[in-house]
């Protein structure tokens, strides 16, 4: 089997820690095996939360990281000092761009509205062909457990298809999801369920 070639991965996560240590520590061991792996760190840029911890995870190992930051967000004194590299853009949305175009692959770790509408943003580029990278969910502790219900309740309904769905690739083990995301194949049909007009 083709493995999926991954030299760099984007990771989008929250700006807090979250009410569980084992969010921390999970994004720090994150960040520490692709220092181990040798593949490169893209994530947000920031110094706070589970950013930071994530990065810290890299660089603490010799790994790679780099940071893609609007310049509003910088002038809040938020941006990680000690990265390899830090990409300053104008827009929230040049930050996603950019992030997706230095990747091979795209992990979801603990988080709020933005980490979901990068990682659904991700996924709706995915499910129409822009791209053919994997997306993984790190699922600690049960954390998007209810987002899963949510994915089957609209296969379920009729707004997602079943290969869409498997789009999202999710384990609570840092190994095996990446195990997952190297072994992955794009699904190959289209995005919509039926060409039914009002």
């Amino acid at each position: 089997m083709n493995k999926n070639q991954m030299d760099r991965i984007t990771v989008f996560c929250g700006s807090s820690f979250g009410t569980s240590n084992d969010f921390k520590f999970q994004a720090k061991e994150l960040g520490k095996k692709l220092a181990l792996e040798n593949i490169e760190l893209v994530y947000g840029g920031a110094n706070v939360g589970l950013m930071g911890a994530v990065a810290n995870g890299t660089l603490e190992n010799s790994g790679r990281v780099i940071g893609v930051l609007p310049y509003f967000l910088k002038s809040k004194e938020i941006a990680h000092n000690e990265l390899t590299e830090l990409i300053l853009v104008d827009s929230m949305h040049e930050r996603k761009v950019k992030m997706n175009d230095l990747c091979d692959g795209v992990i979801a770790l603990p988080g709020g509205f933005g980490t979901l509408e990068e990682l659904f943003e991700m996924l709706t580029w995915g499910q129409l062909g822009l791209h053919k990278k994997p997306i993984g969910i790190l699922n600690i502790n049960g954390f998007y457990n209810h987002l899963i219900d949510f994915l089957d309740e609209m296969v379920k309904k009729g707004f997602l298809k079943e290969a869409n769905r498997k789009m999202v690739l999710m384990s609570e083990n840092i190994d095996e999801l990446l195990s997952k995301m190297k072994n992955y194949k794009a699904p190959t049909t289209g995005k919509w369920i039926t060409k039914e007009t009002a």
